[in-house]
Formats: C-alpha cells, sequence, structure tokens
C-alpha cells in the first residue's frame, strides 16, 4: 500500500506540473504539454540547394569557329558538335587562351568552368563550320615542351601509342591521348605534379590546327572547376 500511495503521489505531481507548464521557469507562455524537439538524427533531411542552369545553342555535328557575347565586342571561340550529343565550347580571350569552356556529355547536361552562381544561358552571335581534321595520336609522338605559366614550362613526351610521360622539367605532365568522340579532337586525360596553378588531375581534348603553329597540338581540359590550356611546341 506504501508504493501504490507514492506512486499516486508522484503521478499527481507530475500532472500538476504539466497542467501549468512544467512549473519552475519565467514567464511568458501559457500552459500546457511542451512540445519536444526531434533528435537531430531524426530530422528531414535538408534539401539540396537547386544548382544553376546551364544552356548552349546546338550546333549540327561538326566542328566551329563561333563568336559569343556584345554583338559590338564578340568573343571567338571553337564548338566541337559529337554525334553522340556530346558538345564543347572553348572561349578565348584575345590572345587565343581559354578563359572559359562549355561542355556536355552524351545523354547529359550542360557543364561551365568556371562556374556560377547564376544560371547561363549562352547564344551564339555567329558560327562558321570548319573541317578540321582530328589528329592521329601515332603522328603525334615526340619530345614537347609547354609554358605553364610565367616562368615555368613542362617538358613531356608523347608516345607512339599516345601514352604522355613526364621530362626533366620540375612540372611534370603525365597522362594518356585517347580516341575522341568531338570532331577534329583526341580525347585526354592528364595528370600534373609540381605545376603551378594546375589540378592534379583533368580530362578534354587534344586538338591540332595549322592556326596553332608554331605550337604543334594544343591541350585543352578541366577538373570540374578549373581550366587547363596547354600549347605543345616540338623541342
Amino acid at each position: 500500500m506504501k508504493r501504490s500511495s507514492a506512486f499516486f503521489t508522484l503521478a499527481a505531481t507530475a500532472l500538476a506540473l504539466l497542467a501549468c507548464g512544467g512549473g519552475g521557469g519565467g514567464g511568458g507562455g501559457g500552459g500546457g504539454i511542451p512540445i519536444l524537439a526531434l533528435p537531430s538524427s531524426q530530422q528531414p533531411p535538408a534539401q539540396p540547394a537547386a544548382q544553376p542552369k546551364v544552356s548552349v545553342e546546338d550546333l549540327a555535328t561538326g566542328s566551329y569557329v563561333v563568336s559569343v557575347g556584345d554583338a559590338n565586342a564578340p568573343t571567338v571561340g571553337k564548338y566541337y558538335a559529337g554525334a553522340d550529343g556530346s558538345r564543347l565550347l572553348v572561349v578565348a580571350d584575345g590572345a587565343d587562351k581559354a578563359i572559359q569552356t562549355y561542355r556536355r556529355p552524351a545523354g547529359g547536361d550542360w557543364v561551365a568552368v568556371p562556374g556560377s552562381a547564376d544560371d547561363i544561358k549562352v547564344t551564339l552571335l555567329r558560327s562558321d563550320a570548319t573541317a578540321t581534321a582530328a589528329p592521329i595520336a601515332s603522328a603525334l609522338a615526340g619530345r614537347y615542351v609547354a609554358q605553364v605559366a610565367a616562368g615555368v614550362t613542362a617538358m613531356f613526351d608523347v608516345s607512339a601509342a599516345g601514352d604522355i610521360t613526364a621530362g626533366a622539367s620540375a612540372c611534370k605532365l603525365s597522362g594518356k591521348v585517347l580516341a575522341g568522340a568531338l570532331p577534329g579532337t583526341l580525347g585526354l586525360s592528364l595528370a600534373t605534379t609540381g605545376c603551378s596553378g594546375l589540378p592534379a588531375t583533368s580530362s578534354g581534348v587534344v586538338t591540332a590546327d595549322g592556326d596553332y603553329a608554331p605550337a604543334t597540338f594544343r591541350l585543352v581540359a578541366d577538373s570540374g572547376t578549373q581550366l587547363v590550356d596547354l600549347w605543345a611546341f616540338a623541342e
């Protein structure tokens, strides 16, 4: 009986505390049962932030010289459109250095590198088809040097099989030249060590054009956030 009396006394005290808002603490709100927060492990998952949308005017399969931007001061670029739906637009500055790329994998969405916090819609002011043949990997075999930054160069070799191996420079390039889906290009997988300003790994294309002379070919790639644009000169 003593145990039962103690139980009823404890229950009555708890009910009285709930009726007055939990007792004790001060202030302001009315009574009622307090609302308990869910543990963090039971909170609903946060919704991911919406990603900026990137869209670029589509062109038929082929390679093009295009212009974008301000019609009074257009920026020139190269546009590559693959039969599989893949696309690449490389926008250059006045010194023909890549400053922006837009790429779309087959069956995927456009990606801008560098990216933007806002939606991007690229309209072409002009597009002129070109007939640039894709380079042949075995024909690129040789020893090359590329300027990475002011005072920084990279020496590297390309084998007949398309393997890129580092030379004696402090900046080391390695990787592979691959078959490419984009007209006028080969694919590229690139890794770097000790190269100022270059990402550790990137992928992109190898292009060759008579306009590049005295350079033999060009490596254009990105890591998803950072661009690589290297002009290869035969040693």
